[in-house]
């Protein structure tokens, strides 16, 4: 199966946009502005940390949530009332915990029966993270006050 042949939900794009302006709002007094979403071509990442939720059931696949060194920091900061540092445990549970709120309130919209993983963080320039191939991967880019971040979205329902 190629990536043409999947079609992609436009309900849980949707979930996803409004998952994300709601948490960042709600949880981080951030406002965030959401670009065009477009399909993703390589598995590389524009951005330096990425939480990652992987989803079971109805709809298998993940989400992975991606910022700059710069933005994830004050994210944080809003999130927590508390300034870490990159390479603090705090740091990643926060944007694990982020993520894992994005990847939840969106699950709730789907009207579709899916368990969701416990979020894994990734550090680093120019990480990769490997997807399903034959699924597109959606990327919704997102704009805040403290920089851009995005939204990838590798999932395919199969309930």
């Amino acid at each position: 199966m190629t990536t043409e042949t999947v079609q992609i939900n436009p309900t849980i794009i949707k979930a996803f946009v409004h998952s994300t302006k709601n948490v960042l709002s709600t949880m981080a007094n951030t406002q965030c502005t959401i670009g065009k979403p477009y399909l993703k071509e390589k598995n590389t990442s524009h951005y330096d940390v990425s939480g990652i939720v992987g989803f079971t059931g109805e709809i298998i696949g993940s989400v992975v949530i991606s910022f700059t060194s710069e933005m994830a920091i004050k994210l944080v900061e809003q999130f927590t009332g508390e300034n870490y540092t990159a390479d603090s445990d705090y740091f990643a549970d926060a944007v694990g915990e982020l993520s894992n709120m994005i990847a939840g309130n969106a699950k709730s919209e789907f009207g579709l029966t899916a368990g969701i993983s416990i979020p894994s963080v990734i550090i680093g320039t120019n990480h990769s993270v490997a997807r399903m191939s034959d699924v597109p991967c959606v990327v919704i880019p997102c704009e805040t006050p403290y920089g851009k971040m995005a939204v990838e979205v590798n999932v395919k329902c199969v309930g």
